[in-house]
């Protein structure tokens, strides 16, 4: 899975007709800053509200998945989010001129091609992941379906449908590579059952289905004159149907168990609605957009109530910053430059690692005997790390003197002595206002905080 947070080259557009509202649209993907999410803009009403990609701002799941947000809503927002899930983007604007996104061939791959045509750009941030620290499950008895997200360093999902038909029979796929989405998942198309469809037009949805967008599954007999009742339906010359098949009109599936795939797809697509990229792994059986919504609920819940870990930091992951980007912004230099490296960041909060030696100048004086490190140099690690932070929020970093101006309530637990790997976490407590930055921070040594403070510090422009 990619370190680094992605957006796309250029903006690029695509156009259709909307699965569920029947209205022509013209979609935009654009490019967005560090950060920045997924966001819908609906540029057809006044003043361009923007809606959020949130699990809090759904409004509906009836057949699809729909956001609201101040007065407007965007339709059907999953085969999209799915599409920049698979290919690890993380930053874009969504413009829409119409209520939903193009049904397309009612799958993820004209998003997945059109976003590759843009051409991806690796932004100087790393990605926001949430690990999922313990089991989230959400299970509807009287549906039979059981959805879990089980603690995993990656990102992978097993999805098992079963819907008692003769046509289909019990379908699994799973997803165990996000860089296979696009070749594996993509070009899986959305479905129903005949018996589902004309109830699906008496309730004002699929106004945009036809038979080039949806897979239309046969599960009972049906008699010609039907058949023409359908074509009228579906506003097609003739339809047809081959018993052995069990598909309407005969349509040739992409794979055998396409539907499986599909519903996958939409989970990926839901999932992304938690707000930051995820490491589980994903069980789901026979999954829904309504229980994809409820899973998704259930983890931003955790996500928002975690208290704050210890960073998580792994030497075979290249680092964030390396000490030649730290010396770009850090005016500090041999012996004070007190960071090796910044193992996380996001927009707000940091990590970085100090490796502690007995090779470091201080122990010459500070218990030569008997070396530990210095709590006012533990400090001062602890408010490089933050600085780190503080002027990376900036637009031009380079500019701007960052000035330790308080510390408070500091506590030393325990010695920090050579042989330690010191990793340093800082949080802004605050925005940012007039350049005055106040963060908390803490340090850690094999999983265990040895000091921590709350400190401010001032942001000054050089002349």
């Amino acid at each position: 899975m990619n370190i680094k947070q992605q957006t796309i080259e250029k903006a690029v557009s695509v156009s259709g007709v909307g699965l569920h509202t029947g209205v022509s649209a013209t979609m935009t993907f654009l490019p967005a800053p560090i950060n920045h999410g997924y966001k819908f803009q609906r540029i057809d009403l006044e003043g361009q509200p923007i809606i959020d990609a949130d699990v809090d701002n759904v409004v509906d799941v009836s057949r699809g998945t729909t956001l609201e947000q101040s007065g407007a809503r965007v339709y059907t927002v999953e085969h999209t989010l799915a599409a920049l899930v698979g290919l690890q983007i993380d930053n874009v604007l969504i413009q829409l001129d119409g209520p939903e996104p193009p049904i397309m061939d009612g799958s993820s791959i004209k998003f997945v091609e059109a976003l590759r045509d843009a051409g991806i750009e690796e932004q100087n941030a790393s990605r926001n992941y949430f690990e999922i620290p313990e089991p989230v499950r959400y299970i509807n008895a009287e549906k039979d379906i059981e959805m879990v997200a089980l603690p995993l360093n990656d990102y992978r999902l097993t999805v098992m449908v079963d819907y008692n038909s003769q046509v289909i029979n019990s379908q699994h796929a799973s997803l165990n590579d996000l860089t296979t989405f696009s070749r594996e998942i993509a070009s899986c198309r959305t479905f129903c059952f005949l018996h589902e469809l004309e109830a699906l037009y008496k309730a004002n949805l699929i106004k945009g289905g036809d038979l080039t967008n949806a897979i239309v599954i046969v599960d009972r007999d049906i008699e010609e004159g039907e058949l023409d009742y359908l074509s009228q339906l579906l506003n097609k010359p003739k339809i047809g149907v081959n018993k052995k098949v069990g598909i309407l009109n005969n349509i040739d599936l992409h794979y055998p168990n396409e539907m499986a795939r599909h519903k996958l797809l939409d989970v990926v697509g839901d999932l992304a609605l938690v707000g930051r990229p995820i490491k589980a792994q994903i069980l789901a059986a026979r999954p829904g957009h309504a229980a994809n919504v409820a899973l998704a609920k259930k983890i931003k819940k955790l996500m928002e109530s975690a208290k704050s870990h210890v960073p998580h930091y792994d030497p075979k992951v290249p680092p964030v910053m390396d000490l030649k980007r730290i010396c770009e912004l850090l005016p500090h230099r041999y012996p004070f430059l007190m960071i090796d490296k910044i193992v996380y960041m996001d927009e707000n909060s940091v990590a970085g690692l100090k490796n502690v030696t007995m090779n470091e100048p201080f122990f010459t004086g500070h218990f030569p005997n008997n070396p530990v490190m210095p709590g006012v140099l533990q400090m001062e690690a602890m408010a490089q790390t933050g600085a780190i932070l503080a002027l990376s929020s900036q637009p031009d970093p380079e500019n701007y003197w960052p000035f330790l101006a308080a510390i408070e309530n500091c506590r030393f637990r325990r010695n920090v002595v050579p042989g330690d790997t010191v990793i340093f976490k800082c949080e802004f407590t605050a925005p940012i206002k007039r350049g005055i930055v106040k963060m908390h921070g803490a340090g850690y040594v094999a999983g265990q905080m040895v000091c921590e403070a709350d400190m401010t510090a001032s942001l000054v422009r050089k002349r």
